[in-house]
């Protein structure tokens, strides 16, 4: 039943954003609501979104490949199919909030290391083939030397990667929010919280391990997700709390935008309420925290207040002007800091997000080394 909802919930999401993937591959960038003054929009909050999710599965993935934890035995070729499906998923949202998407091939033929991008770019690249080439092993059934060495690689790749986006961001000293030492030590955790709420979601609705193991890999998985979920309110109160006391006026205005202003509805109502608390309660009770509904449920509500989170790291810093005056200067279509995503902007989010859960379900029901449960643990 799960998966009939979700088939039909993806392919709808796909349908509505064949209107965003035709009006930005071959009219442009025309219909979005970032410009001059907001650079970056919700496409790169969901590209920070779908590669936590994508490198915080493969470090999931360890536990079953690399470490050879018996309660996670069976579910590691699950989490490598999902890092696989959303790793191209945030490519193609950053992909097209690139104003020339066909220069890509310069950053592989002359790239600069120097640059963070550059690392980023070939970093991803590699994670890709890594984790291609860890699902091919798993596909064979292999657990040898060559493959905990594919995945020792993979693993420092998926916690370089995540916190790389961080230093991406924090490197920015003209946009104090984002340049704070917390920023690049938050982003590993994330993404592991986020590869925790991936786990919730295929363990408890997709039931990929036999019914004697489920209810107990739910329960440890669930706490996990406690755990994390309270380290990351931890990260968000010393991060706030510090720009607060700090008194830098650009630091603070972004946020006071997010607990106070025009970003407070979703970083209360979704980040922190539905997100975050809400999880919390549930998952600290075993009879919930078993019940695989439940469990895939609150999976799918930590997504969304990561989504949500990535979201406030983006908007908030590029609310404030660089300059005092600027917006009044210079108006026009592109020139506010009043950035809402448009209609062309959701409706590409929407598709990738429809083609990365089709994607997903279909490799379940189709690929064979997916399609039927894990065997029992010897």
């Amino acid at each position: 039943m799960i998966k009939k909802i979700l088939y039909t919930l993806g392919a709808l999401a796909l349908l509505f954003g064949l209107y965003g993937f035709y009006t930005r591959l071959f009219i442009g960038e025309r219909d979005v609501n970032y410009g001059s003054y907001v650079t970056w929009g919700l496409w790169v909050a969901m590209y920070l979104f779908f590669a936590g999710i994508s490198t915080g599965a493969y470090m999931l993935a360890t536990l079953d490949y690399l470490f050879g934890i018996s309660l996670f035995k069976g579910t590691g070729k699950y989490a490598l199919w999902g890092a696989l499906v959303t790793m191209p998923a945030a490519l193609m949202t950053i992909g097209m909030d690139l104003g020339h998407m066909e220069r890509i091939w310069k950053v592989y033929l002359q790239p600069n290391f120097f640059s963070l991008l550059a690392q980023m770019v070939w970093g991803y690249s590699l994670f890709f083939v890594l984790t291609a080439a860890s699902l091919w092993f798993a596909m064979q059934g292999r657990r040898d030397t060559a493959m905990k060495v594919i995945m020792v690689v993979g693993l420092f790749l998926a916690v370089f990667l995540s916190g790389g986006v961080g230093a991406l961001l924090g490197i920015n000293a003209n946009r104090a929010y984002w340049h704070v030492g917390l920023l690049p030590a938050q982003f590993p955790v994330f993404s592991l919280a986020s590869g925790m709420a991936f786990m919730l979601i295929i363990v408890g609705w997709f039931g990929v391990v036999e019914e004697a193991r489920r209810s107990q890999l739910l329960w440890v998985v669930g706490l996990l997700s406690v755990v994390l979920g309270l380290v990351k309110v931890y990260f968000l109160w010393a991060d706030f709390s510090q720009s607060i006391y700090s008194g830098i006026p650009d630091n603070v205005k972004a946020v006071q935008l997010v607990l106070f202003g025009p970003y407070a509805w979703a970083f209360w109502g979704l980040q922190i309420v539905l997100g975050t608390a809400v999880p919390i309660i549930v998952l600290v009770q075993p009879n919930l925290a078993k019940n695989g509904a439940w469990a895939g449920l609150m999976g799918a509500f930590i997504l969304l207040g990561f989504a949500v989170a990535r979201a406030n790291i983006v908007f908030p810093a590029l609310a404030i002007p660089e300059l005092e005056g600027l917006v009044a200067a210079f108006t026009g279509p592109h020139l506010n800091i009043n950035y809402f995503p448009s209609l062309l902007e959701w409706s590409v989010t929407f598709g990738v997000v429809g083609l990365a859960t089709l994607a997903y379900i279909l490799g379940l029901d189709r690929l064979p080394f997916l399609s039927a449960k894990t065997e029992a643990t010897k």
